[in-house]
């Protein structure tokens, strides 16, 4: 299954109008990723202070279909996809009480610290994509056994 994060709206993560600020709904959408990187075994300070490597966002889109209140419990989905060797992309679906509220991507280059050029994926970032893929086609096929 898709790796998913629980998560409350708190009253920081709002606007004037009270409703999550789009900004905010990225930086959620990036604790999703933390977390699922963790639940797989990834060690997040060693991750994201390596001092050769780094996955930076090269692009990130998010549509809103309701808005989101101080308060609300979200259930954020994560699905990880390779798309070459050195590129990644995590589509998000934000829901609230079985209701998809907002959708998100983000997409990750992987390279090389010192001379910021593109390089191979590492292997466990390769490792926690299969992980994540076998899952997502796992559930996709019980899903389908349940509505035959």
């Amino acid at each position: 299954m898709s790796f998913t994060y629980n998560r409350t709206v708190y009253f920081q993560d709002t606007d004037a109008a009270g409703v999550v600020y789009f900004a905010n709904v990225l930086g959620i959408c990036h604790e999703a990723y933390e977390e699922s990187l963790a639940a797989s075994g990834i060690n997040r300070k060693d991750f994201f202070t390596n001092p050769s490597v780094a996955f930076p966002i090269i692009h990130a889109n998010v549509d809103f279909f309701r808005p989101m209140f101080c308060g609300d419990n979200l259930v954020v989905s994560l699905i990880p996809q390779q798309l070459s060797i050195n590129k990644f992309e995590i589509t998000y679906e934000i829901i609230i009480a079985n209701v998809v509220v907002a959708k998100a991507i983000t997409r990750h280059v992987c390279i090389d610290v010192s001379s910021r050029t593109k390089q191979e994926l590492s292997s466990e970032i390769l490792h926690w994509l299969e992980t994540n893929r076998r899952d997502a086609e796992d559930a996709e096929r019980r899903k389908l056994r349940d509505i035959l």
